[in-house]
């Protein structure tokens, strides 16, 4: 009889085989159950990003990423003023911004340089009629901004040069630091357009003293700017000065001088991105220490000496005596008077003598307008 080994091994291999095929089987479920469970994922996903993006509760692609756009390759962007004067940003932000200027003075481009007429006024502009007619026909060459009230919406008509000419404004107190903010605030604003070069500070009640061809050019001629700064010894002077604003400001570097300054870009620059001694005079530098007096005076006299006339080019009268100069009404407006704006003045312009000191003068009240109109063209070349 032949032993039966075959059979015996056969069923041996089966046994052991069996569970490898078992293994494989239950791997392939894993899979595809591993499969349903993704797609299912990503199916639920797209539904809560279209469900709840819309609800702003989960952001979208939009909101995360920013579209792909193609830069400019050209200057535009950096040449042309803000189509608006109004904006959103706060004060740091704007003299943060305010300080990008080119440090090449030779210009890539054809560039025109313009005046700023920055009016720093509570409302209206009572005298605006004489300031169209010396604007007008230069158009190129002047830029206009207006900072007054917030409250107080102006009604200049289309065709004006004062039309939506108000920059974003804040409330103003006489002999505050909130004078000097809302001038920083001016400057700023003027020179977000490149093309600004000269920046002169006016009120509601100046008027200019020549024609604008003659202003322009006087401006764009002097080596230094216009900013009246002086040692004055008096009560009134270096009476003002308070000894806790040392390092940064000692007794012999304290000035006075006239709030309505003339500067060229430089300075305004200097003035807008100050953080040195601003806190000082904020603190320091309250009534009656008039600030808009000394602030800009002393600061400039110790960081940009050699920039600036000492002396301002708006004239006012302090011979009636009291806290502010004179006040020119119909009455005062004759011959005589503008003669007397005009002629008998000696100062420096560019280290060399000029007759040619002033180029505007205040405080003329609104009923002053009148005959400053009829006379304008005879005495002021303008109208």
């Amino acid at each position: 009889m032949q032993p039966q080994v075959a059979p015996l091994q056969e069923g041996k291999d089966s046994t052991a085989r069996a569970p490898s095929r078992a293994f494989q089987l239950n791997l392939l479920k894993f899979f595809a159950l591993f499969l349903i469970l993704g797609l299912g994922a990503s199916v639920l996903s797209m539904y809560m990003m279209r469900q709840f993006g819309a609800l702003n509760l989960v952001p979208t692609p939009s909101s995360v990423y920013l579209p792909c756009v193609e830069e400019s390759t050209n200057l535009d962007r950096w040449i042309k003023p803000p189509s608006s004067l109004m904006h959103s940003m706060n004060d740091e932000e704007l003299f943060w911004r305010a300080s990008f200027v080119p440090r090449i003075n030779k210009y890539p481009f054809r560039r025109v340089p313009k005046v700023a007429f920055m009016f720093l006024t509570r409302g209206p502009l009572p005298l605006s009629p004489l300031w169209e007619r010396f604007l007008k026909g230069h158009e190129a060459l002047y830029s206009i901004y207006i900072h007054s009230l917030p409250s107080y919406h102006p009604d200049f008509s289309s065709t004006s040069v004062f039309y939506r000419r108000q920059i974003p404004s804040k409330v103003t107190e006489w002999g505050q630091m909130s004078m000097c903010d809302a001038e920083r605030r001016l400057l700023a604003n003027a020179l977000l357009d490149i093309s600004n070069e000269w920046f002169v500070l006016l009120s509601e009640s100046c008027i200019p003293l020549f024609n604008f061809s003659i202003i322009y050019t006087y401006f764009l001629r002097s080596r230094h700017s216009f900013v009246g700064a002086f040692d004055d010894p008096s009560p009134h002077g270096r009476g003002r000065y308070n000894p806790r604003m040392a390092p940064e400001v000692n007794i012999t570097e304290w000035r006075k001088g006239a709030q309505w300054f003339t500067v060229n870009q430089k300075i305004a620059v200097s003035m807008v991105r100050d953080t040195k001694f601003y806190p000082k005079f904020k603190e320091f530098c309250r009534p009656g220490c008039y600030v808009d007096e000394h602030y800009f005076p002393t600061m400039l006299t110790i960081e940009e000496p050699r920039l600036i006339a000492n002396r301002s080019v708006t004239w006012v009268d302090w011979s009636r005596g009291g806290a502010h100069p004179a006040t020119f009404g119909k009455p005062d407006i004759t011959e005589a008077f503008l003669n007397r704006l005009l002629e008998g003045h000696s100062c420096l312009y560019n280290n060399q003598p000029s007759s040619v000191c002033f180029l505007f003068a205040r405080k003329f009240a609104p009923s002053a307008l009148e005959p400053l109109l009829e006379f304008a063209p005879k005495f002021f070349g303008y109208g």
